[in-house]
């Protein structure tokens, strides 16, 4: 059955409505032009380091985003999956990559980066961000932040509003993503050998295994099924709680979810009858530690040690609840 004349018209003045005008399309493909041509995205080498941009984002999404397999990146950045496996060969026999199994599921094939790949990344990483670090410059901090209001503008009318982001409780697979997580992201950037993610093990490992519900309690906060942040709550006595394996994902770091996640453990210390609140961390947590300041936790105790492969300064903070 096809739809009768006037409802067929009637459908057609709509789509005519709503399709932008040709002098917008032609100045949003000027402004294409002027950004591609500015990022250095039409040449055969981005930022002369020897690789295409497919080839940069790819190992971006492995070293900044979490594990996926082969086809979940292909579909995430719309690339062929014939040439994606290509790519991905290239990279296994150069080192970079390794596939193992998921943690939530052993059947399933997840790709990671390497030592050597997350070596070979970061003069990238660090070259982009110089690259446009020095294409802000000469805007002064009143430009930059009105170029970065407006492109936040323009991404979130392309993208839809953000997905809604829920603490919920733990649920089978997040102790293994819990660990994994830990592990990768504070050797990337503190440089911690295997025995932190040890350490983090046998946290989770005590906490599945013994607590009590009534006083103990971890959240994971989540988006559109993505993980993005875990924190817990457990007890160290009648009166105090203390805070632990408190994670968020470097993509949701700025956006609120930090200072939200630790409201929300707090709140409920102080529910459950708390009266004060500890944690242990490092010195070189800096945005965890003004989040802390900011919050009201008062630095109690500070010591250098040597932990976890490093020279670290360990700490302690704590707060009246």
């Amino acid at each position: 059955m096809t739809d009768r004349p006037e409802r067929a018209s009637a459908r057609d003045k709509m789509d005519a409505e709503r399709a932008p005008a040709r002098d917008q399309i032609d100045r949003i493909r000027a402004f294409n032009r002027v950004y591609t041509g500015r990022l250095g995205l039409l040449n055969r080498s981005y930022l002369d380091s020897g690789f295409v941009l497919s080839e940069v984002r790819v190992l971006y999404e492995l070293a900044e985003g979490e594990l996926r397999s082969a086809r979940d990146l292909a579909q995430a950045l719309t690339l062929d999956e014939g040439y994606l496996s290509r790519m991905l060969k290239r990279f296994q026999a150069r080192g970079w990559i390794e596939r193992r199994p998921s943690p939530g599921d052993g059947r399933r094939r997840v790709l990671t980066l390497t030592a050597e790949g997350r070596a070979a990344f970061a003069p990238l990483r660090d070259r982009s961000r110089a690259a446009l670090a020095e294409m802000l410059a000469p805007l002064g901090a009143p430009g930059q932040a009105a170029l970065t209001e407006a492109l936040a503008r323009a991404q979130t009318l392309l993208e839809g509003p953000p997905a809604e982001i829920v603490l919920r409780d733990l649920m089978p697979g997040d102790a293994g993503w819990i660990v994994q997580r830990h592990g990768e992201l504070y050797a990337r950037d503190e440089g911690f050998d295997s025995s932190f993610e040890a350490l983090v093990a046998e946290v989770i490992a005590a906490f599945l295994r013994g607590h009590d519900p009534a006083w103990e309690r971890g959240w994971i906060a989540e988006a559109a099924g993505r993980r993005l942040g875990s924190i817990f709550c457990v007890r160290l006595d009648d009166r105090t709680a203390k805070l632990r394996l408190f994670l968020v994902e470097p993509e949701a770091r700025g956006t609120g979810l930090a200072r939200r996640m630790l409201a929300t453990c707090m709140g409920w210390a102080r529910d459950r009858g708390y009266r004060r609140m500890s944690l242990w961390t490092h010195e070189s947590h800096r945005a965890a530690c003004a989040l802390y300041a900011r919050t009201g936790f008062v630095l109690t105790g500070s010591r250098a040690v040597r932990s976890f492969g490093q020279d670290v300064v360990e700490q302690t903070w704590e707060i009246d609840l």
